[in-house]
């Protein structure tokens, strides 16, 4: 069973505060899960009648997500999901791994005894989600692996830049772990990203987080037409 520590870290709580903030996640949530596939066409009018809201809603919630790169919107064609070519796919996650590799290096001295108990946690859920094939689970324990290390480090920028290219490649990131021995793998680099960490290693820490966005990128560049 999940811990009560490592629940509050992979527990979502959306606060909706008005109907265009309804209408962003409806949509966000289904480009992200894959229910919208790449390419689509999406109608205002279908969408504020699925989603219970009004055009002009759907509107405003459909200029935030062009504002994050997930749609684009044409005059007079209107909104289509953004789709990334495998060329664009690589050069994020290029750019990801130099800001990982910032981003982990200032968390390394910041990072408290009781982030590293937490951390180990984690790693033991994730082992255990991963032999009980329990894929969606391991995959929200990962983000929240990765959630407390960006806690820890002051830059923020760095931050910020690594949660914008992750939410425009999110589509990718799970199907990776379904991918034959990619589940082993992305444990294992997990677990000597920890380590680093533990052993108060930035240099370590920072060859093991860009090995991790690396292997990820190989990943998706060898099984990209299947990841589609």
């Amino acid at each position: 069973m999940m811990s009560y520590f490592v629940q509050q870290y992979c527990e979502e709580v959306i606060t909706m505060s008005k109907p265009s903030d309804t209408a962003y996640t409806f949509i966000k949530t289904r480009i992200l899960d894959g229910t919208y596939r790449p390419s689509q066409k999406l109608t205002e009018v279908q969408l504020s009648e699925e989603i219970g809201v009004s055009r002009n809603t759907v509107i405003k919630a459909l200029l935030k997500l062009e504002q994050e790169n997930l749609i684009t919107i044409e005059k007079n064609k209107g909104a289509t999901i953004k789709s990334f070519s495998l060329q664009e796919v690589v050069n994020y996650l290029e750019i990801r791994e130099a800001l990982e590799g910032l981003a982990i290096r200032s968390a390394v001295s910041r990072i408290t005894d009781r982030d590293l108990g937490l951390l180990e946690q984690i790693l033991r859920d994730m082992k255990d989600m991963l032999e009980n094939g329990r894929f969606d689970e391991y995959s929200k324990l990962n983000k929240s692996f990765h959630e407390m290390i960006y806690a820890a480090s002051v830059n923020r920028q760095a931050v910020e830049m690594i949660d914008t290219i992750k939410t425009q490649l999110n589509r990718f990131h799970f199907k990776t772990i379904l991918v034959p021995g990619r589940n082993h793998e992305s444990y294992m680099e997990h677990t000597r990203i920890f380590d680093a960490l533990r052993s108060r290693d930035e240099d370590g820490a920072e060859k093991r987080v860009k090995e991790h966005v690396a292997n990820v990128r190989r990943t998706i560049k060898d099984n990209y037409r299947y990841l589609l």
